[in-house]
This record gives structure tokens, sequence and C-alpha cells, in this order.
């Protein structure tokens, strides 16, 4: 008997969010059927790729940086500019590591000023990341966001502890995106987008950080919660988690010990820079088929693996 391929419908969507302005501007999202399953349905948009730099010189990223980026590492203006000129990826993320109270602990106002300087010098969508403090962040997204106003930057992200003052801010008063994150549980996903869109948030401004882990980290609670949010978005029509996914991978992938151990120390592991790639591209793509409709990678040579991937799986 012969083979009849059977397509598989949905009742539900994901939303198509909008980052950016211009011709520059990117969509995330917008699609009808499982990750990667073009030949289902509305396939929406192909997933997007996402370039990581620092307000400050990056202390613990591996010595391969340095021979990337070298001294624009000083300047994050001039290294969003070199970012957008030679790799050009989707969008670059913008993460404030300075603002963290433990470390230089930058004001809000200084982060703004940088935010206006790297927007001014780049055409590409910005999307801005704190420094893992949510009562700091809450202050820095809402100064960026004011400074940033009719930008259409994505913060990314407001959590149970700051969701509110990040909601109000970012998403209401200057109507930038949001970025909802919760620490890999669908039942967390799903409350921070309802308590956003109770604030007052757009459900089609809000875009998902359902948290992450490097393979080999535990990533199959990463990919079942996944697979759990995008079977209730699609197959249950639930609205409350029909949002696009954005994975911020590089952090990730780039603590582990097989991206940083030095090649004194695992001499058998082989080029440490190698190392760190090949987990970033991997977790990349396990991201992007579990369900991610964006990634933010670190290093060039991921972006440029992953844009090949990209475009041979979904054209």
């Amino acid at each position: 008997m012969a083979y009849k391929k059977v397509s598989k419908k949905y009742n539900g969507k994901i939303s198509e969010v909008v980052i950016g302005t211009g011709d520059k501007a990117t969509a995330i999202g917008g699609r009808n059927v499982l990750p990667l399953h073009t030949f289902d349905g509305e396939a929406g948009q192909a997933p997007k790729l996402g370039l990581e730099i620092v307000d400050i010189a990056p202390t613990d990223w591996i010595d391969a940086f340095n021979g990337i980026y070298g001294d624009v590492c000083n300047d994050a203006a001039a290294w969003a500019k070199l970012v957008e000129e030679k790799y050009a990826p989707d969008f670059i993320y913008l993460r404030f590591e300075g603002a963290d109270p433990a470390g230089q602990n930058k004001s809000a106002e200084e982060c703004a000023e940088l935010a206006k300087k790297v927007a001014q010098n780049i055409t590409l969508p910005l999307v801005v990341g704190g420094c893992n403090n949510a009562e700091k962040d809450a202050e820095v997204f809402k100064a960026v966001s004011e400074a940033l106003e009719g930008k259409n930057i994505l913060v990314l992200s407001a959590k149970e502890e700051n969701y509110k003052a990040v909601g109000a801010a970012s998403g209401l008063a200057y109507k930038q995106k949001v970025g909802a994150e919760s620490a890999v549980d669908i039942n967390l996903a799903k409350q921070i987008n309802i308590l956003l869109t109770q604030l007052g948030v757009n459900k089609n401004d809000i875009v998902m950080n359902v948290g992450s882990a490097a393979v080999g980290y535990g990533f199959e609670y990463v990919t079942s919660t996944m697979d759990r949010i995008i079977l209730a978005a699609l197959g249950q029509n639930d609205e409350t988690l029909q949002m696009p996914i954005i994975t911020p991978v590089a952090q990730d992938a780039w603590s582990v010990k097989e991206s940083i151990a030095s090649e004194a120390d695992a001499p058998a592991w082989g080029p440490t820079e190698d190392r760190g790639i090949h987990m970033e591209i991997s977790t990349a793509s396990a991201c992007i088929a579990s369900g991610s409709d964006a990634v933010i990678l670190r290093h060039p040579k991921s972006l440029e693996t992953m844009k090949t991937f990209v475009q041979g799986i979904i054209g």
C-alpha cells in the first residue's frame, strides 16, 4: 500500500510579534504547526537568530572572543555596529551585566544613555537584557524603555518578582515588547503571561522566555516544557500560551565545563573554542526543534552555522 501523507491541523496559532522598526524590523512566531513541520500548515516566520553583546568588556568569556572582537568590547556602541555590519544577525541582544549591584553597579541612567548610543549606531532590532537582579533590572528596563521610546525594543525579561514594574513601564508607558520569563515550567509560564495581560500588557506584545539549559544539563526538562506549551497553545487553543518563545542560549552554553575548561586541563577534549561552539550550536538547534522562535547566540561561528541550519530546514 502506498504511503499516504496526513497533515496534522490545529485550531490554535502562535502570535506574531514584530520587534524593531523600518526595513530591518523582524517578526517572531506566527505559526499554527509544530516546530519545523512546514509541511503541515502555516509555518509562520523562520526562527530568528540574535548575537549577544555586553555593556562592559566581559571578563568571564573565553580568550578566543578577544581575538574575535578585540578592543571593541570596551565600546558597546562600536561593538553593536561591528556585529551588524560583519555578522548580520536578525537582532542584537544587549545585556547590561554592568548594572549588577554586586559588580560595577552602573546606574539606570548610565545604562539608558549607553542604550541610546547603541540604538543610534545600528538599524537592527534591539533586545535588551539585565543583570539578573530583579529590582535593578526593573529600574534599568524602565530607563532604557523610556530612552528608546519608538524603537520597539524587546525587554528581556519580566519575572514574577518585577513584572508589575517592567510591564507597566516597558509594555504600557513606552509601548515596548515585553519578555515573560519563567523557569522551565508550563504553569509558571502560563501564570506570568496571565499576570502581564491582567496588568494591561497586550498579549501580542509578549514574547516568552521559558528557560533554558545547555544540552546534557537537564535539557530534557526544557524540551518537555516547550512540548507541553506548544501542544496546549495549538491543540487546546490556549490563548495564555500562544506567545512566541525566545531562548537565550548563549549564557547556558558558554558556562558549562565543556565550553570553558582549558586545553591544559582537558587535553583530550580538543580546542576550547571549538567545544564551546559545538555546545552552543547543539543547544540552539535543539531549542529550535523544540519550539523556540528565536535564539540568542554568542559566537559568530555559531551564528553562521545556525543560519545554514535554518535555511536548510525552513528555506
